[in-house]
């Protein structure tokens, strides 16, 4: 690390970090396409530049250059977060790596791809599909989301149900320190014990202790056929009583995504389809392997006590028009206003419960709260939905996102499953940690960021 350069009297720190690297932008454009990400949360003002890295020694140089004129830095993939953990604000310089957007070896034998942090995720399922593999992390947003975000926030998705969110397929990273050290975590085999498992630790990190540079993934082979049946529900507190049920039937489902009546009817709005008329709330659940019509007839009538009607998917094509509908829940909802997503996690066999409460909260404190869910393991996206140019990060809307986690945790829950505390979810983190735990972490933090230059104010 370089520690001897001077910031000349005419330049901020800023303006001499973006000086000195490689495809940096300090044009009023730029800066506002990477200040904020896909939260709803919009920064005061802007970074002071952007660093587009296209390879790791371009991040290796633009963190020198960072920890020598202490600059804050606030490393960015493709900008799908949800909780305004890429936001970015003057007197920061966003360090945006969606340009390393390579797959850089795919091993069909051992399972494994090797990808930079830009890779969306959809495109290393595409590029695998040809060997028969897949990756199992897909979050909703899988079109347009990066790997390195994904690992940032350890995401999930409707996959996840089965084979794990991210933590789970991440066999080794390269991250680049604060300093500009290059660290290698965990291996390429499956198991492995030596030393603290520091790849686990920058998974889930948001970006707070080093930046992802490249990342072994671990595959699985795609299963050999998947089942899938939908059923409607007369309203959501029976929707999500059915999916305990799966559970309790001890069945492992890959896919059980609960949504909503209203949250469907935005779906038809936007679609031109008529679900909603079949019920007040959608269960999707697809079985998967040698076993997976078997599994679905045990599922099926696990759901039949409280389903108003199912139906089971005739073709490949019927299959992803019902996934469709879910996928599409959040784009729905984006078009009647401004949307906080939620992201709270419940002991499955409480998801009735907090599905109850969350509509006693909308009704209370008269804030429009939509809830699809990863029902298979008890996480719930309730969204917020404000007119346009209504504020989701105070008022009633903050209120409610508030009551949301207390809710979540009064059933023995969290404040978040996957998609982290970046800034919008400080105010509550204490609360869900404990002050104990909290310092811990603030001193692990330190110790790869003394300077605390990487992402200030976000996660812990």
């Amino acid at each position: 690390m370089s520690t001897n350069i001077v910031v000349p009297s005419d330049l901020t720190p800023s303006t001499a970090l973006l000086s000195g690297a490689r495809n940096a932008s300090s044009t009023r454009e730029a800066r506002s396409a990477a200040n904020t990400d896909r939260s709803g949360y919009t920064p005061p003002t802007l970074p002071d530049g952007v660093v587009y890295a296209e390879s790791i020694q371009d991040v290796v140089e633009a963190m020198k250059l960072a920890s020598a004129h202490r600059v804050p830095i606030v490393p960015r993939g493709a900008g799908t977060g949800l909780a305004a953990g890429a936001s970015a604000h003057a007197g920061e310089v966003v360090l945006d790596v969606s340009r390393m957007n390579r797959i850089l070896s795919i091993d069909p034998v051992e399972q494994l791809a090797v990808v930079q942090p830009g890779v969306l995720n959809a495109e290393v399922n595409a590029a695998v599909a040809e060997h028969g593999l897949f990756y199992a992390p897909d979050p909703a947003s899988t079109a347009i989301c990066s790997i390195g975000g994904n690992i940032a926030t350890n995401a999930g998705g409707m996959w996840c149900a089965k084979y794990g969110v991210t933590r789970e397929s991440i066999l080794a990273l390269k991250v680049v320190l604060p300093d500009g050290r290059v660290l290698q975590t965990g291996r390429n085999t499956i198991k492995g014990v030596s030393g603290y498992d520091l790849n686990a630790l920058i998974i889930g990190s948001e970006g707070t202790l080093g930046v992802v540079v490249e990342a072994t993934l671990r595959l699985r082979p795609r299963p050999f056929q998947t089942a899938t049946v939908a059923a409607f529900f007369p309203d959501v507190e029976h929707a999500a009583q059915a999916a305990s049920a799966i559970i309790a039937a001890r069945l492992q489902p890959s896919v059980l995504e609960l949504m909503d009546g209203p949250t469907v009817e935005a779906v038809d709005a936007m679609m031109g389809t008529t679900h909603r008329s079949r019920g007040g709330a959608f269960l999707l659940a697809q079985t998967d392997g040698y076993g997976a019509f078997l599994e679905q007839d045990v599922l099926i009538e696990a759901i039949k006590p409280f389903a108003t009607s199912h139906e089971r998917a005739t073709d490949e094509t019927h299959a992803n028009d019902l996934v469709t509908l879910r996928r599409q829940a959040i784009p729905a909802l984006e078009r009647q206003g401004t949307v906080s997503i939620g992201d709270i996690g419940v002991p499955r066999n409480r998801l009735a419960e907090v599905v109850a409460g969350l509509e006693e909260i909308s009704a209370r404190t008269n804030v429009p709260i939509y809830t699809v869910a990863h029902a298979a393991d008890g996480n719930l996206h309730p969204m917020i939905v404000m007119e346009h140019g209504e504020s989701i990060t105070s008022g009633p809307a903050k209120k409610a996102l508030g009551e949301m986690f207390y809710l979540a945790k009064s059933l023995g829950g969290t404040l978040t499953g996957e998609h982290g505390i970046g800034l919008l979810k400080r105010d509550w983190l204490n609360d869900e940690l404990g002050q104990i735990s909290v310092d811990l972490q603030h001193s692990i933090r330190h110790v790869f960021d003394p300077l605390g230059i990487l992402n200030p104010g976000k996660a812990i």
